[in-house]
């Protein structure tokens, strides 16, 4: 398969050469420059050609949040946000400016790399940690969800994308192809003009898009 092309973005040095050397000693992966703030990021994209931005949330100059909206509006790639914070509101700010993932910074290089895997092949990723917090978050206040205008069916895949199912285990929990969740999701993310199921699942989890 071709290289993924990354940019890794974060004001710590450490966490910087720490990513760089994990995805420089694996032949899946290609990192085309490093940068310590948002600017400096997008000014590496329009010079290069990546695939996925891995993006600190809080920097100078410009934080991962901003960073994150001028990619995506601007089509330069697509965005894992990394972070030491599980702050429900950054997730969602995050998200809600195109974010494709959202991943504590305590993870293994295994699991760093299967999270840009995810991100590149179009699917959103969330920690399980995270998820977790929304919604025990969303049990503590009224949710702004509403469920009008979906059918019983579709409410059923909705609760299963929040439970941080796949399309293969939803598939076996509701005795359905694989293939026909895929289209309910794709109509569902239609339906509320959401890029991607993990955008889905926090609107679910907290009413807030």
């Amino acid at each position: 398969m071709e290289k993924i092309r990354v940019i890794i973005a974060d004001d710590s040095d450490f966490v910087r050469d720490g990513m760089k050397i994990i995805l420089d000693v694996d032949d899946d992966f290609e990192v085309l420059g490093c940068a310590s703030n948002g600017r400096d990021a997008i000014e590496l994209a329009k010079k290069n050609t990546p695939d996925v931005f891995l993006m600190d949330i809080q920097m100078p100059i410009m934080d991962g949040i901003e960073a994150s909206k001028y990619i995506v509006e601007n089509n330069l790639g697509k965005v894992l946000i990394l972070t030491t914070f599980d702050d429900d509101e950054l997730v969602q700010n995050a998200l809600r400016n195109g974010a494709k993932g959202y991943l504590i910074k305590n993870h293994t290089p295994e699991h760093l790399k299967q999270m840009i895997k995810s991100v590149y092949y179009g699917t959103g990723v969330m920690e399980e940690a995270i998820l977790e917090n929304l919604t025990k978050s969303a049990e503590l206040r009224p949710s702004g969800f509403s469920q009008e205008g979906y059918t019983a069916r579709e409410l059923e895949i909705i609760e299963a994308v929040a439970d941080g199912l796949s399309n293969k285990e939803i598939a076996n929990r509701l005795f359905i192809s694989e293939g026909t969740v895929k289209n309910y999701i794709t109509s569902i993310l239609a339906k509320e003009n959401l890029s991607h199921r993990t955008a889905l699942a926090v609107y679910y989890l907290t009413g807030k898009k």
